[in-house]
């Protein structure tokens, strides 16, 4: 005979501590799943004297002003009303706004931290904007006022100025086909940092365990790559030649005019007119008139002379 024993019912300080492991567990993963836009040190601001939108800075990126109400790049608070708590400078019944509540300057993202224990020792270590350069245009915090953002795709830092015109152009391929770059077969997975495919087999490398149902990495950044049916991927492609009127006008330089015009469905049929050699022409011809007229008047003149001496 088997007796099997019931399991243990969960006393409540049980179920609370399990509970607050989960909840814990899920603070530290939506840190990583965060947008970079809801974080405090990249928040949009508005400057108080040249009411220019920026990134959350210590000092106005244009005019080099100190905000009135400055916010925390950590907790994101503009106003410390703890009587007694982690605060580095102790300011009891009162609240501490402005200057007051400022503790230092981040050197990454460019933003007040607040004079909290807690902040000052954390945020110079987990500041998203660490290594914050544009994949685009290559500059930094310190090098424009924007905010910074995310690809959707690569997943790469973006300034303001250029997240919509990468995004745009990201699901293209180095290449120009939709084959794996190790052999000659078509490439299942994309990856959309490196812009390569990789077949079923290349994209496993030897001595890797992967996880079932995860994506696998890419064997060249390590980065997730996709299948490439799922996306809209593009290749490379090239436009040899000149095109004329289909973009936008004519071709002119300085030595002749070139009109192109469409000929049909396989080519281009273009006229040439050069208007210097043109104007030399009459130049040429007007010169050989004066020429001949010359010579006519010097034929006449030797024409008289020999019918006088003929006549003396």
């Amino acid at each position: 005979l088997h007796y099997f024993s019931m399991p243990k019912k969960k006393t409540g300080a049980r179920k609370k501590a399990e509970k607050q492991r989960v909840r814990q567990k899920g603070i530290r993963t939506a840190r990583q799943t965060r947008d970079l836009t809801k974080f405090p040190c990249n928040q949009q601001m508005e400057c108080d004297k040249c009411r220019k939108l920026q990134k959350n800075r210590a000092f106005c990126y244009f005019c080099s002003s100190v905000q009135k109400l400055t916010t925390c790049a950590e907790c994101g608070k503009n106003k410390c009303m703890s009587k007694t708590g982690d605060c580095c400078v102790r300011h009891p019944g009162t609240f501490a706004t402005g200057m007051a509540l400022v503790g230092a300057i981040c050197d990454f993202c460019e933003a007040w931290v607040c004079h909290s224990r807690k902040c000052l020792t954390s945020h110079a270590c987990q500041c998203v904007l660490v290594d914050a350069v544009c994949a685009e245009c290559e500059r930094g915090i310190w090098d424009h006022g924007g905010r910074m953002f995310r690809c959707a795709f690569c997943d790469c830092f973006l300034c303001e100025d250029d997240q919509f015109e990468h995004q745009a152009s990201c699901q293209r391929l180095d290449s120009e086909n939709l084959k794996c770059v190790s052999c000659n077969r078509l490439g299942q997975y994309s990856c959309l940092r490196c812009k390569a495919c990789y077949c079923d087999d290349h994209v496993r490398r030897k001595g890797v365990k992967y996880i079932r149902g995860q994506a696998f990495p890419c064997p060249k950044c390590s980065y997730e790559t996709k299948e490439t049916k799922d996306l809209s991927m593009s290749t490379r492609s090239h436009d040899y030649g000149r095109h004329g009127d289909s973009y936008g006008g004519n071709y002119d330089d300085d030595d002749d005019t070139e009109d192109y015009e469409p000929g049909g469905a396989q080519g281009w049929s273009y006229q040439h007119t050069y208007v210097e050699d043109e104007e030399s022409e009459q130049e040429d011809d007007s010169d050989s008139e004066d020429d001949d007229d010359e010579e006519e008047e010097e034929e006449s003149v030797n024409e008289d002379d020999t019918k006088e001496k003929q006549t003396d």
